[in-house]
């Protein structure tokens, strides 16, 4: 199954364009091609170096899109030590959106293997947006998570629990299923493709409002536009609750070498809970991204 390889390279994905995260949007597939390529060198030296830039359709974490509906390109460099710990560096570019460099994050990731079946990861990645965008995007923030792989041999589940610091402490976990499979090498320089077919779901605290306008609405993450709460009609009644927010499905396909990876990943969003005050987290979403080892 290359369990380890794809769950590292998914880590440093999540850690490189916030779509998983913790959320689809997991992972954040980058850490498979960037685990595959480190794993095919990892007999020569204990460092590596990787490229990474791409394009995706709308960017959603933590159960709303923080893109507001429009495209994106991000481009990133990733540091590993000995296939086991990762330290990136990014920068983000929305559309209809100056600077040019909307946000930037920087993330530490640390993996480790302990046997056939069972692995664990963790990491803490920070988000800065530029300064103009703070009320029209989102605050910087930190979120840091810990996740466990089960490798079942015939599914893959990623128990991950997280924690968003931003005005306190928000928890957040996510379940996800995936089955990774692969191609035999063609050509003399070992080409493959790789599927990783999966099914998230993510939960959260979520907060639901009566307002003075007599509605009821549901919040959306603590990070977003705004601060803490995003409403604009005068609050009369609140009531804190843990429960699930979003569910997608997707399907990372990769034309895979041992320095170049790239990758398609379409996939579906849907949201199970109501916010009106900031919509579009539900429907079509794709990303493409492209992998190189420097070295």
């Amino acid at each position: 199954m290359n369990r380890p390889q794809r769950t590292i390279l998914y880590n440093v994905l999540i850690a490189i364009i916030l779509f998983v995260p913790v959320n689809s949007k997991s992972q954040p597939g980058a850490v498979s091609s960037v685990s595959t390529m480190d794993t095919a060198k990892s007999g020569e030296s204990h460092h590596s170096l990787f490229s990474t830039s791409g394009y995706g359709s709308n960017m959603i974490y933590l159960g709303a899109t923080i893109s507001q509906n429009q495209p994106y390109e991000y481009a990133s460099l990733t540091y590993g030590f000995k296939n086991k710990i990762y330290l990136t560096a990014s920068a983000i570019h929305l559309h209809e959106h100056t600077p040019f460099i909307t946000f930037t994050s920087g993330s530490l990731n640390y993996y480790h293997t302990f046997n056939s079946w069972f692995d664990l990861s963790g990491g803490v990645s920070g988000y800065l947006v530029a300064p103009s965008l703070t009320d029209t995007l989102f605050n910087n923030f930190v979120y840091g998570y810990m996740t466990l792989g089960f490798d079942w041999r015939i599914l893959y589940t990623r128990l991950s629990a997280g924690g968003l610091i931003y005005d306190g402490v928000k928890p957040y976990l996510q379940v996800r299923n995936s089955r990774y499979f692969k191609t035999p090498e063609f050509s003399k320089k070992k080409l493959y493709f790789s599927f990783d077919p999966y099914v998230n779901l993510l939960f959260g605290s979520l907060t639901k409002y009566e307002t003075t306008t007599g509605t009821t609405v549901a919040i959306s993450p603590p990070y977003r536009k705004g601060g803490k709460n995003g409403q604009t009609a005068s609050i009369t009644k609140s009531k804190t609750f843990f429960s699930i927010m979003e569910g997608d499905i997707g399907i990372p396909i990769a034309f895979n070498s041992d320095r170049c990876t790239i990758e398609a990943e379409p996939g579906y969003v849907f949201p199970m809970y109501d916010n009106t005050d900031f919509s579009g987290q539900r429907g079509f979403i794709f990303m493409l991204s492209a992998y190189f080892r420097i070295f």
